[in-house]
């Protein structure tokens, strides 16, 4: 019966040698406390000596630093709290570090706003640099008046910020008491996780898995950098359908013109090529024909395509480089040409193209050139009127834009050069690898999995890395520059492996000094940053010191948790799953569990974008930080929840009784934990109920649903107080006897083993109320304590019946129903009084009659009669007078 004693009681009464039952029990400052005790006894740091198989091991999702957590990190981080602290008293070692992802466009655009700087690489390094601003209210400073700094200087204020949001965000988890090894933090920017990326990069490029290419990509004009196909949403735009005439070739007049219709008139000079399905009957005698373009006067043929639609517009389409996802398709399958028109700037190009070779197309273009693609719409339009190549006029619509998930502005599609790993878009057998390793995974729930798998059948290119922006990971990449100062992208110069991390805008390649740079005949660095996702992928290698800790790498990979929102499967979750693949051939972790969203109560998604996030040290310091997890442990992984005060009350009021249950329980003296001392059959029944929801709740715990093993705990708690506390509270007190009975010793033990077993069901979603108790009487801490085990509670309860305990407490509550319906106190006694029980009730109030009888405080005949309802009824009671106040005490 060990395992109902895992460490030995004190032998003072309510104390553990430095701590007494107070007097007084409140929740207010346990999170200060005892965030300060654990740290002290370095309670949750992480012991390396333990072997694979003793060792759980999570990838914590390091928060983006750019501004302040909110409520919805504090739901899904519970979560995962939940999840270490069970395991750690389930006997696993527990790896549960935290990292802060402090690179790319958040923390870029935090520091423009936070300090009114904006950064520019031609400017020089300027030493002890004092920024304009330090903080602006949350109010953006316009780009025009931020001051212009150095790459440096800029980069250097970003980490400044960082750092300080880090210790804010620290303070407000050690608050909500997550049992993390605060020795063990990494940031995504550091130069350990630098190294990494880079690490995986230059094998991923080595092996052929990384890739540049000069193609056309998805762009955002106002951050002037490319843009994932993951990083995309697609929103409503207001715009226009404009229905354009194309003329066969061999001039106006020689048949009627074909034609089309488009929302973006001003990609006329970029056409390529009209496009209609191959079994559109209007459009087969065109196939394999030319027309001319208006106003541009280039001859362009008429092809055939599956993917045009039929039913959309006239059917027929002009193919531009690039208009949307569809042109590139039609340009890469059917060989198209290239002729881009919008650059970098989301303007038009100001150098007239080559492909446009009549006067009047040419002028027609000069009229655009420089312009805004909004610019250029309306003076394509109004040259189409004059021309007389618009039918009619334009025709309003809500036409689905692309978006990145960051921007205000639709994305163009412009011609550059980035960097790529594979990951299945354009390579069957990747694909197929990856969804293979999906299917490995266990998903918590299981029906997320069917995003992932949805995911990888729906990539249609390779993951783009590369981005246009100052601070992140470089690529550890130099180019030769040829006699013309060229760079010869096709032979990158590349550092070996101990030299990381390195940056190419300051450091020099092998071979090469200093002064060669950005000269011909020297060498130029690589100018972009890699994706905020190509690094945090890479999250187990980095905490598990895959490059330079190899032995605690193989400690703690493959991990065995990846915790994560849902919205972030297709980004976090798969390309993790991506560099794993293809770096280790296994998958990363062997389980996923996702949290659903925060939904405000207009039950919409929380979000920082939205605007009606809450921030949550308020809360914890209103409702406490147990009240507050309490709200997030109670619901489930995958499923979206409303934000309840409501419900952290709830949390309050049981964390509140855990205090009080509990110094009733300590009331008696030293609390004895031996079973062989619980004799009575009120007293087994109540242990052979929680031997029960120990084992489903274990049960659940294992099966990562937290929600109901929360629900089993308190409902099984509640009970034991409005039930069980009340029908033994006499015969635990002894009645002033000298010497402790057999039934008072009964009750007592059972008491302790109630208590020691019931802190530790609640110990991970409730920390703090729970170890202020446990301190009251034990020694060590309540989350080092084993987790409890059904087996000895059985034993202990024997063959008694767990409906016992409800049996006597519904004869109880129908001896109190009488007082209360007499207004009389509880404490008036009945003198006679008969009890109606249902026959399957019989049974269980027998046994447990002397306890009711004092409970209730009948002290006179109490007659049981059996009934056929469901509930116990009290009939003909008798009350005895109500004493007067002095003699009552």
């Amino acid at each position: 019966m060990s395992d109902l004693n895992p460490t030995a009681p004190s032998t003072t009464p309510g104390t553990t040698g430095t701590r007494a039952v107070p007097d007084k029990v409140s929740l207010d400052g346990l999170e200060e406390r005892w965030d300060a005790a654990w740290t002290a006894q370095g309670l949750y740091a992480f012991d390396r000596s333990r072997t694979r198989e003793e060792i759980y091991s999570i990838d914590t999702p390091p928060p983006t630093v750019s501004g302040s957590l909110h409520v919805g990190h504090v739901f899904s981080y519970t979560h995962t709290d939940v999840v270490a602290r069970f395991r750690r008293m389930r006997g696993s070692e527990v790896f549960y570090p935290m990292g802060w992802d402090d690179n790319g466009l958040p923390t870029e655009r935090r520091v423009q706003n936070y300090y009114g700087v904006r950064c520019d690489p031609s400017l020089p390094y300027v030493e002890g640099f004092v920024p304009p601003h330090e903080g602006t209210d949350g109010k953006p400073v316009k780009p025009a008046d931020q001051v212009p700094v150095s790459r440096r200087n800029f980069v250097e204020l970003c980490e400044r910020l960082t750092a300080d949001d880090e210790r804010q965000f620290e303070a407000l988890w050690r608050h909500l008491g997550l049992s993390v090894d605060w020795s063990m933090t990494y940031q995504t920017v550091s130069a350990e996780a630098r190294a990494v990326a880079q690490q995986a990069f230059l094998r991923n490029l080595a092996r052929g898995e990384a890739y540049q290419a000069e193609a056309p990509g998805l762009w955002d004009v106002t951050f002037q950098t490319a843009v994932a196909q993951a990083e995309l949403e697609a929103r409503d735009y207001p715009g226009a359908f404009h229905r354009v005439a194309f003329h066969r070739a061999g001039g106006a007049d020689a048949a009627e013109p074909v034609y089309i219709e488009t929302t973006r008139p001003e990609l006329l000079p970029a056409c390529v090529a009209l496009i209609a399905h191959p079994d559109d009957e209007r459009y087969q005698h065109l196939f394999g024909t030319t027309v001319t373009s208006p106003l541009f006067g280039v001859e362009l043929p008429v092809l055939a395509h599956p993917a045009a639609e039929p039913d959309k517009g006239a059917g027929i389409a002009m193919c531009c480089t690039f208009g949307d996802l569809t042109d590139v398709q039609w340009w890469r399958e059917l060989q198209l040409p290239t002729r881009s028109v919008v650059g970098r700037d989301g303007r038009i190009v100001r150098e007239t193209p080559e492909w446009l070779t009549t006067d009047a197309g040419r002028a027609a273009f000069e009229e655009l050139a420089g312009k805004t693609t909004f610019s250029a719409r309306e003076a394509v339009v109004n040259g189409l009127r004059a021309s007389g190549d618009l039918d009619g006029e334009p025709q309003a619509t809500q036409r689905k834009a692309n978006f990145y998930e960051k921007g205000d502005k639709p994305l163009e599609i412009v011609t550059s050069r980035q960097w790529y790993i594979r990951n299945g878009g354009r390579d069957a057998d990747l694909r197929e690898g990856l969804l293979a390793r999906g299917a490995e995974l266990d998903f918590h729930p299981d029906f997320m999995r069917v995003r992932y798998e949805n995911w990888v059948g729906g990539l249609n290119g390779d993951w783009l890395i590369s981005r246009q922006r100052f601070f992140g990971v470089p690529f550890p990449v130099w180019y030769r520059l040829d006699e013309n100062g060229e760079p010869d992208h096709g032979a990158p110069l590349l550092p070996t492996e101990d030299q990381l991390p390195i940056d190419p805008s300051s450091d020099v390649p092998a071979g090469y000094t200093a002064d060669q740079r950005g000269v011909p005949g020297g060498f130029v660095g690589d100018p972009d940053v890699m994706d905020t996702w190509a690094t945090s992928s890479l999250t187990p290698q980095i905490v598990g010191g895959w490059r330079t800790d190899p032995d605690l790498f193989a400690r703690v990979f493959p991990m065995d948790l990846r915790p994560q929102g849902q919205d972030i499967i297709r980004t976090w979750l798969f390309s993790t799953v991506v560099r794993s693949h293809l770096e280790h051939g296994t998958l990363p972790w062997s389980d996923a569990a996702i949290s659903g969203w925060i939904l405000d109560p207009d039950r919409k998604k929380m979000s920082k974008s939205k605007g009606n996030v809450v921030t949550p040290m308020g809360l914890l310091e209103e409702h406490g930080s147990d009240a507050v997890r309490y709200w997030a442990a109670s619901a489930r992984l995958g499923t979206d929840a409303a934000f309840e005060v409501g419900q952290m009350k709830i949390g309050r009021r049981l964390a509140i009784k855990i205090l009080n249950a509990s110094k009733f329980a300590l009331s008696f003296g030293t609390a004895e934990l031996d079973p062989a001392l619980v004799t009575v059959t009120l007293d087994r029944a109540m242990l052979a109920g929680l031997a029960d929801v120990v084992a489903k709740a274990t049960e659940a715990l294992e099966s990562y649903d937290h929600t109901r093993a929360l629900e089993l705990s308190e409902t099984f708690f509640w009970t034991f107080c409005d039930d069980y506390l009340e029908l033994v509270k006499d015969r635990a007190y002894g009645a002033g006897a000298q010497e402790v009975s057999a039934e008072t010793a009964s009750a007592r033990a059972a008491l302790g083993i109630a208590l020691d077993t019931m802190l530790r069901l609640f110990a991970p979603v409730l920390p703090f109320a729970t170890e202020e108790v446990w301190s009251w009487w034990r020694e060590g801490s309540v989350h080092r304590a084993p987790w409890p085990d059904a087996a000895p509670l059985r034993a202990a309860a024997g063959d008694a019946d767990p409906g016992v305990v409800a049996a006597a407490g519904a004869a109880l509550a129908a001896l109190r129903k009488v007082k209360s319906e007499a207004k009389v106190s509880m404490r008036t006694e009945i003198t006679a009084v008969t009890l109606a029980v249902p026959a399957a009730l019989r049974a269980g109030v027998d046994v447990a009659l002397d306890d009711v009888r004092a409970a209730g405080r009948a002290v006179g005949s109490l007659d049981l009669v059996e009934q056929d309802g469901e509930q116990v009824v009290a009939r003909d009671a008798v009350l005895a007078e109500p004493q007067p106040k002095a003699a009552q005490a």
